[in-house]
């Protein structure tokens, strides 16, 4: 895998982690399933969708690297380069986002901050992500959302979501959680 791919960390196997649990929910409601995921990255979450029984043609994926996007369609997948929703059509019954959510931090390597700076505070990507999803999320659909503690607090219900977080693993320096949004 290319050097400037994100590799699969502690945040890629907590969402891999609860992709396995909740696919397989989502599937008894509807069998053809369309999954997104915005972040491809090393394509750790498109496989668990596959394996979880989504449908290769059913499953979409983008990111910003375009080395990660060249990664993911080696492995098979339809991966497009996009900016969060920017080339993506159509709606989707699962979204998934593993999304960049540190403060800046100047010391940081240029582009390493593509995949793990969410802006000043964190949260800008993020918020940025929801606001746009709602266009592309099919009425029963679901959103899964990683947040740190390290990103300030997010009001769901202000941008349109309910919310409940699945799962938190504490790390060393931070909290990691997994959330499942829907539309209100």
């Amino acid at each position: 895998m290319h050097s400037s791919i994100y590799s699969p960390e502690e945040d890629s196997y907590l969402m891999s982690e609860i992709l396995k649990k909740k696919i397989p929910v989502f599937l008894k409601e509807n069998s053809d399933l369309r999954f997104l995921e915005i972040g491809a990255g090393s394509g750790i979450n498109l496989e668990t969708a596959f394996n979880s029984g989504i449908k290769k043609e059913n499953i979409f994926s983008c990111d910003i690297n375009k080395e990660a996007v060249k990664h993911c369609v080696s492995l098979g997948f339809d991966c497009i380069y996009s900016d969060l929703f920017s080339k993506i059509n159509g709606k989707s019954d699962i979204i998934i986002f593993n999304p960049p959510y540190l403060p800046e931090d100047k010391a940081e390597p240029k582009d390493f901050r593509i995949s793990t700076t969410g802006g000043k505070k964190g949260s800008e990507v993020i918020i940025k992500f929801l606001k746009s999803a709602k266009k592309y999320l099919n009425k029963k659909g679901g959103i899964f959302l990683l947040t740190s503690s390290l990103t300030p607090k997010i009001n769901f219900k202000n941008l349109g979501y309910n919310s409940k977080i699945l799962k938190t693993k504490k790390l060393f320096f931070e909290e990691l959680s997994v959330w499942e949004l829907e539309l209100i």
